[in-house]
């Protein structure tokens, strides 16, 4: 028996099923050592060969997908097919009794691992017959977990691209969401929305801890980006908080929810490869819901309380470039002044 073989299987089993079980089960670590590397290495590449296209840059989530399943099939397969190699007769064909070929083991790890039920080949010995039931095992647990978590992938995607969607239909700044939740006396009537968006961006902050690809999830829509509608939503409270006078402002209590929504969100995006930015993004401007008539405390006010959050947005700057995207007021033309309601 080859002993350097079974090491070596073993060691290639081992490390599939720590990163399997890691990015499937474990979900509040976010993905495992090997499909995180591939992450960030992919992303890379993307956005280096494609210049930030968004065409191909929206490729990049599908193919990460598919490359974290077959690395984990490959790990699996390779590792069984060396296990099965340390003894040159673990495996017989049943017909000639003969022992099996390179190219029989590569089959009938495959056929084993995926759980076909072929019988051309059999397990020679109590030894060899528990490893094919050990194997066995093995696949339908990957196979169930593999289909399990693509399935929630899929629909987080769908979740994410909902939520953007739900925010930005408010407006395409924060400016805009702040002069489109005006009713002429006051900004209660957003106070609901405040409470959908936290309840959604809880949701979106789970989904991005446990499934750590959606951050690779590219749209090619500005109106489909979630990582757009969080900085349009963050804005917009940054306004309410700090550049509205109090008797106008939504309902406390929504406002520091949200924030502190967008907060955990922050917290859970923000990973080795996201840094904050060097700047902080341009501040609102204020002075255009003051020429729609919306009451607003002064411009050096509100500067001034913008630079004590200055740390933060420029974490979200640094989130929204990680993800090739540019601040919203540079994305999408603000266009005409505001008109008075």
């Amino acid at each position: 028996m080859n002993e350097g073989y079974i090491i070596a299987g073993l060691l290639l089993l081992t490390a599939g099923m720590i990163d399997f079980l890691w990015t499937t089960l474990w979900l509040e670590s976010g993905a495992g050592p090997i499909t995180r590397c591939l992450s960030a290495w992919l992303w890379k590449g993307c956005r280096k060969i494609s210049g930030d296209h968004a065409k191909v840059l929206s490729m990049a989530g599908p193919l990460l997908l598919c490359l974290t399943l077959v690395i984990w099939i490959s790990l699996f397969w390779g590792g069984w097919v060396l296990i099965y190699s340390s003894d040159p007769h673990s495996l017989m064909e049943t017909q000639s009794k003969e022992p099996a070929s390179w190219s029989d083991r590569i089959y009938f790890s495959g056929y084993v691992m995926f759980t076909l039920g072929n019988g051309d080949l059999a397990p020679n010995g109590g030894l060899w017959k528990l490893v094919t039931i050990i194997e066995t095992a093995q696949g339908l647990l990957t196979i169930t977990f593999s289909v399990t978590y693509l399935i929630s992938v899929l629909s987080a995607v769908n979740q994410k691209r909902s939520f953007a969607q739900s925010v930005l239909s408010l407006g395409h700044d924060g400016t805009e969401i702040v002069h489109n939740a005006w009713n002429g006396k006051d900004f209660h009537d957003i106070d609901f929305l405040l409470v959908a968006a936290s309840s959604e961006l809880g949701k979106l902050t789970a989904q991005h801890n446990a499934f750590p690809i959606l951050h690779f999830y590219h749209s090619t829509q500005h109106q489909e980006s979630s990582i757009i509608a969080v900085a349009v939503l963050d804005e917009a409270l940054t306004i309410f908080k700090y550049g509205i006078p109090e008797q106008y402002q939504p309902n406390q209590l929504h406002i520091k929810e949200a924030r502190s929504s967008i907060k955990n969100y922050l917290d859970t995006v923000h990973t080795a490869y996201i840094h904050p930015a060097e700047q902080a993004p341009p501040e609102p401007d204020i002075s255009k819901l003051q020429q729609s008539g919306i009451p607003a405390l002064s411009k050096q006010t509100f500067q001034i309380a913008v630079n004590s959050i200055k740390e933060r947005r420029q974490l979200l700057l640094g989130i929204i470039q990680a993800g090739a995207r540019k601040w919203p007021v540079q994305e999408q033309a603000i266009g005409n002044a505001y008109s008075p309601k």
